[in-house]
C-alpha cells in the first residue's frame, strides 16, 4: 500500500505555500503542472494556529525523498521557510477520493 506524511510548519503563510509552489511549477487548486513521480495526492492548508499543513499520499517514502532532495528541499530554502515542526509517516490502510 502507500505512505502517508503530514508536515507542519510553524509561522508559514499562504503566500510562501503559493512561492514553494510556483517555484516547483505546480498548480495545487487547479492540478496542473510538473508533479513529482509517484506523489498520488497533496493538501496543503493553514491551521487554526497561523501555520501550514501539508498532507501526501506517496507510492512509497523512498519517492517522496527524491522529491525532497532534487526538488522540494531546494525550492523550501530559496523561499526561507523553516524546517518542519512536525514531519511524520503512516501506512495507508484505507484510501478515498472522490
Amino acid at each position: 500500500m502507500a505512505d502517508t506524511l503530514i508536515l507542519e510548519f510553524q509561522g508559514v503563510t499562504k503566500d510562501q505555500y503559493d512561492a514553494v509552489n510556483k517555484k516547483l511549477g505546480i498548480d495545487p487548486t487547479g492540478g496542473q503542472g510538473d508533479w513529482p513521480a509517484g506523489m498520488r495526492s497533496h493538501v496543503g492548508g493553514i491551521s487554526e494556529g497561523g501555520g501550514l499543513m501539508v498532507v501526501e499520499v506517496w507510492d512509497n517514502m523512498g519517492a517522496q525523498d527524491e522529491f525532497m532532495r532534487t526538488r522540494l528541499g531546494p525550492a523550501l530554502g530559496e523561499v526561507g521557510l523553516p524546517e518542519p515542526s512536525r514531519m511524520a509517516w503512516f501506512q495507508v490502510i484505507g484510501y478515498h477520493a472522490s
